[in-house]
């Protein structure tokens, strides 16, 4: 993965995000699961992320994404969850019998172009001043 550049900033920022529909029900399949894909990725283009990876199952989706330094994963998950519920419920009456379309806790961890024992090296074998 490349580093990217404005005109004074440099970076890499990845998130691996996952969530789950409520009370795990495996109802993303089908047209549903097509439907979230394409708002997905409609809102990346929209907000400026870019998706790397996504794989939804039924009971939860994993995103892979690179970002920019101002938009942190918390809008981006608000985002996605917000539009793709309300989105999914007036177009598929079904997901109406969960209380909400999404619980409210996801999972992120960041991820870049080296490891972190490299950056802990690095950063441990700058000199002392």
């Amino acid at each position: 993965m490349d580093y990217k550049r404005l005109k004074h900033q440099v970076y890499l920022i990845n998130y691996h995000l996952v969530w789950c529909p409520k009370r795990r029900k495996p109802v993303l399949v089908g047209k549903i699961r097509d439907r979230l894909e394409q708002i997905i990725r409609e809102l990346s283009e929209e907000m400026g992320f870019e998706v790397l990876a996504l794989e939804i199952n039924p009971d939860h989706v994993h995103l892979f994404v690179s970002s920019y330094p101002k938009l942190g994963c918390h809008r981006i998950v608000r985002a996605i969850k917000g539009r793709s519920s309300r989105i999914l419920r007036q177009e598929f009456p079904e997901l109406l019998k969960l209380p909400s379309l999404w619980t409210h806790s996801y999972f992120v961890s960041t991820a870049g172009n080296v490891s972190s024992e490299t950056i802990k090296r690095y950063i441990g074998e700058q000199p002392k001043i």
